[in-house]
């Protein structure tokens, strides 16, 4: 009955969900390939290796699940290996990440004719997916060819869990949730949320965050990157990573008082949307302030100046460089960005009152003393103006950050194992058990 009745619906709401996709300039990459009108054909479509579908929305997705695709692929070879996108942002960071090891692909939209079109292309044995993207057509049709399904680094926001309080609504997700071979979530918490909406509970586990096993990203010298990101030798760097409309704002006013101290600061705003990154120049030129961006660093400056990280792929790495690191969409209510980031350099890191995506990592970093909490632009600069005049203070509480990260490791090796478990049900890794043995990660979850 569900099953018909959200194909009804969607079927009906197809030409306002096309007309929102192609108003929004970052959603028109790969438009014909998402609802199923043409799937590029890749040389590798023809091999006879058996393939394995990652799902990861976006940029912050695929950050998540790039080391347990490369560990995968370390002890799978024979494996060939897609990761789908929704975002251009995230296709990019397929690319940097994992050329050589996955193809990337755009995600179909979940019109039952474009799922079924994808499935038939690429014909997978196993499809993971991250972080509760749920998509109800593509499971169900999943499931019709008997491929196993794999949440994993599964969570759910307080937000997302209290929208699903009618008895209807919760008999439809448990008629999705009950295709899934495997639930991997985050927390205790976000299992039982994901159990009382209808998951199997024998099919759930606790297995942690696997952004605690980033690893981290390879660079440049200390010195080259400091040049390249514009800093002089003395100069302080906060920076304001993933931020939102709303919060740059407040950044910008919390910097002109600092700065006011410390002159010798230096306030980067990395925009989560590079695309607003002509926006957000133009309001910092209303705000009085020099500003530079990364992308066009011809002149050396010196001096409050506020420099726009406007290209991808640096963020991760220029967190190394911070003296203090804020995180964006917690000023904002978007729900927070990854805490995690800034704190495997040993950074402060400082995050508004909005952390619902990241609500267990926030809670971890305040209770060890390696992030703090503020709710607006005032308590931002009096934190400020703390750390940057007790330097013993903030390196004190970037290693207590960093320790946070350490602690709480080990999330990827249990994934691995459990989709392990996946694979050995897969009829054409279990003809190759039968005659090569067992795999190095063979051992029962």
């Amino acid at each position: 009955m569900w099953r018909f009745l959200y194909n009804v619906i969607l079927t009906l709401a197809a030409p306002v969900v096309v007309g929102v996709l192609l108003a929004k300039p970052r959603c028109r990459p790969g438009f014909f390939q998402r609802i199923g009108w043409h799937i590029p054909p890749s040389p590798a479509d023809r091999s006879s290796q058996p393939l394995i579908w990652i799902h990861a929305v976006s940029l912050g997705e695929v950050v998540a699940v790039s080391p347990l695709v490369k560990a995968l692929h370390q002890h799978h070879p024979e494996f060939r290996y897609i990761v789908t996108t929704v975002t251009e942002t995230g296709r990019e960071a397929v690319l940097q990440r994992l050329s050589g090891i996955a193809e990337h692909r755009y995600a179909p939209l979940d019109f039952f004719w474009a799922v079924t079109r994808m499935i038939r292309r690429v014909q997978p044995i196993l499809y993971i997916f991250v972080e509760t993207e749920l998509w109800p057509n593509l499971l169900w049709a999943l499931r019709d060819q008997r491929v196993p399904a794999v949440l994993v680094n599964g969570r759910l926001s307080s937000r997302s869990f209290g929208r699903q309080d009618l008895l209807l609504i919760r008999s439809f997700y448990r008629s999705v949730l009950q295709t899934l071979t495997l639930c991997l979530m985050q927390t205790a918490r976000d299992r039982q949320r994901i159990v009382a909406l209808g998951a199997d509970p024998d099919r759930a586990y606790v297995t942690g965050n696997i952004k605690f096993d980033q690893p981290l990203p390879v660079g440049t010298s200390d010195e080259s990157l400091r040049r390249s990101f514009g800093l002089n030798e003395n100069e302080l760097l906060i920076l304001a990573g993933s931020t939102h409309p709303g919060e740059e704002e407040i950044l910008v006013s919390a910097y002109h008082q600092v700065a006011k101290t410390y002159p010798s600061t230096v306030l980067m705003l990395a925009p989560r949307h590079i695309e607003r990154a002509d926006r957000v120049v133009t309001m910092v030129q209303e705000a009085g302030f020099a500003v530079q961006r990364k992308s066009n660093l011809r002149e050396k400056h010196s001096g409050p100046r506020v420099v726009i990280l406007d290209t991808r792929g640096e963020l991760a790495l220029a967190y190394r460089e911070a003296a203090v690191a804020f995180v964006g969409g917690t000023l904002v209510p978007v729900g927070g960005h990854n805490l995690l980031e800034p704190a495997v350099w040993g950074t402060p890191v400082v995050f508004g009152p909005y952390t619902d995506h990241c609500a267990e990592v926030a809670t971890l970093l305040q209770e060890a003393g390696g992030g703090y909490r503020v709710t607006g632009g005032e308590d931002l600069v009096a934190l400020l103006a703390g750390w940057l005049g007790q330097p013993e203070t903030r390196i004190r509480v970037g290693q207590l950050a960093n320790r946070v990260v350490l602690e709480n490791q080990g999330a990827l090796t249990q994934s691995v194992k459990f989709i392990e478990s996946c694979l050995r049900t897969a009829p054409s890794y279990s003809d190759r058990c039968a005659s090569d043995g067992p795999g190095p990660l063979m051992a029962k979850p």
